[in-house]
C-alpha cells in the first residue's frame, strides 16, 4: 500500500525527579544528603532512510512515546537516561508541526539518507537534594520533579525525489512510457486512472549517465484544486528538476492535443499560484555530516513549478489517424518555445531523442540548484 500521508502523535520521555537522601552509616551521625539527580527523558528523532518508499507504518501505528528518565537514587546515584526513539521516515519527508492555531507549519524536510532531525525533546531530570546543601543549609530537603517531555502533533508528507516528472491526462501513455524507459513495472490499461500511485524508474544512458523518472497519476481539469486527488499527486512533482508533457495525438481520446496541454499547464501554473512558496522556520539536525546538533534555518522554496524546463511528448504516433491534430500541437509549442518529440511508447519510436533531450535538462538543472541563494 502507498501511503503519502499521515498524522502522527509524538511524546518525548519525562525526566526523573531528583532524589531526596541523607547518607546514613554507622559511625557518621551527620553524613549529609546524598540525593542524586533524576535524569532526562529521551527525545524523538526522524531518521531519513532508503529502506522504506511509503508512510504505510505509520497509518495504523499513529502515537509513539519516547521512554522517560530514570529518578535519582541515594549515594549520589543518579538515573538513567531515557533511550531516545528514532523514527524511520522515506528520504523526501516533510514534517508539519500543529500550531496552537490548528494549522501546521514544517519543521523538517529529510532529503538526504542518514539526515536525522530532532521533532520533540526529552524533559530535563531534575536535582537531588544533594545539589541544594550549602554552607548554611547541610541537611536541604528540596528537590526538583524532572520537566515533562514535549508532545508534538506531526503531519508528515511524503514527496518523491525524481529528476524528470511526467505529467498528461489519464490514458495519454506515461505509464507505458516509464515502462519502456525504466525496469518500472506500473500496472498498464486502457481506463482512465489505470495508475493510482506514483511510480519511480531509473534509466540508464550511455556513459554512466542515469536520472530518475516519476510517473504520477493523470492529471484533470481542477487538479490544482484537489479535483482527481491533485493536491496529492502534484506534490510529487515539486522536486523535479524537468517537467515532461505526455500528450496523447491519437484521435481515441476524443480530446485535443493543444487543449490538452493547455489545461495541464493552466493545472500546473494555479497550483503555484494557490500554494504559493513554501513555509519557512527552523530544524535541528544531527547526523553523519553533523557531530552535535545544531539548528538552521529552512528557506522558503521557489515556487513549485514555475521557471522548470519543460518538454512535450507527441505520444501514440504509431495510432495518429489525423495528422492535423500533430501539425496544430508543434505549431501551438513553438510558439510557446516548448521542444516537441514524436514518440511512441510502445513501439520505442523517438525515445533516444526525448531521453537525451531530458538528460541535457536535468545535467543543466544542477549548475542552477547550487546557484541559488
Amino acid at each position: 500500500m502507498f501511503v503519502d500521508e499521515v498524522d502522527i502523535k509524538v511524546a518525548a520521555g519525562d525526566g526523573g525527579r531528583g532524589a531526596l537522601s541523607f547518607r546514613r552509616e554507622k559511625f557518621i551521625p551527620r553524613g549529609g544528603p546524598d540525593g542524586g539527580n533524576g535524569a532526562p527523558g529521551g527525545s524523538v528523532y526522524l531518521v531519513a532512510t532508503l529502506h522504506h518508499n511509503t508512510l504505510v507504518n505509520y497509518r495504523f501505528h499513529p502515537e509513539f512515546e519516547a521512554r522517560r528518565g530514570g529518578h535519582g537514587e541515594g549515594s549520589n546515584r543518579s538515573g538513567a537516561k531515557g533511550d531516545d526513539l528514532e523514527l524511520e521516515v522515506p528520504v523526501g519527508t516533510v514534517a508539519y508541526e500543529k500550531t496552537a492555531e490548528g494549522s501546521f507549519a514544517r519543521i523538517a524536510d529529510l532529503t538526504e539518507p542518514g539526515q536525522r532531525v530532532l521533532v520533540a525533546r526529552g524533559g530535563r531530570g531534575g536535582l537531588g537534594n544533594a545539589q541544594f546543601a550549602t554552607s548554611t543549609n547541610r541537611a536541604p530537603r528540596k528537590t526538583q520533579p524532572g520537566e515533562p517531555g514535549e508532545v508534538k502533533q506531526l503531519r508528515l508528507k511524503l514527496k518523491l525525489l525524481a529528476d524528470v516528472g511526467l505529467v498528461g491526462f489519464p490514458n495519454a501513455g506515461k505509464s507505458t512510457l516509464i515502462s519502456r524507459i525504466s525496469a518500472a513495472r506500473p500496472k498498464i490499461a486502457e481506463y482512465p486512472f489505470t495508475t493510482l500511485t506514483p511510480n519511480l524508474g531509473v534509466v540508464s544512458l550511455s556513459g554512466d549517465r542515469s536520472f530518475v523518472v516519476a510517473d504520477v497519476p493523470g492529471l484533470i481539469e481542477g487538479a490544482h484544486e484537489g479535483a482527481g486527488l491533485g493536491h496529492q499527486f502534484l506534490s510529487h512533482l515539486e522536486r523535479t528538476k524537468v517537467l515532461v508533457h505526455v500528450i496523447d495525438v491519437s484521435s481515441a481520446s476524443g480530446r485535443d492535443p493543444v487543449e490538452d496541454f493547455e489545461v495541464i499547464q493552466r493545472e500546473l501554473d494555479r497550483y503555484d499560484e494557490k500554494g504559493g512558496p513554501a513555509e519557512s522556520g527552523t530544524v535541528t539536525l544531527s547526523g553523519p555530516a553533523h557531530e552535535e546538533s545544531v539548528t538552521v534555518p529552512l528557506s522558503a522554496d521557489s515556487p513549485r513549478f514555475s521557471g522548470k524546463p519543460r518538454l512535450a511528448a507527441a505520444n501514440k504516433m504509431d495510432a495518429l489517424d489525423e495528422p492535423e491534430r500533430l501539425s496544430r500541437l508543434e505549431a501551438h509549442l513553438r510558439e510557446r518555445g516548448i521542444p516537441l518529440f514524436k514518440i511512441s511508447a510502445v513501439t520505442g519510436e523517438g525515445l533516444a531523442p526525448l531521453l537525451e533531450a531530458m538528460w541535457r535538462e536535468v545535467d543543466a538543472a544542477a549548475p542552477r540548484e547550487l546557484a541559488r541563494p
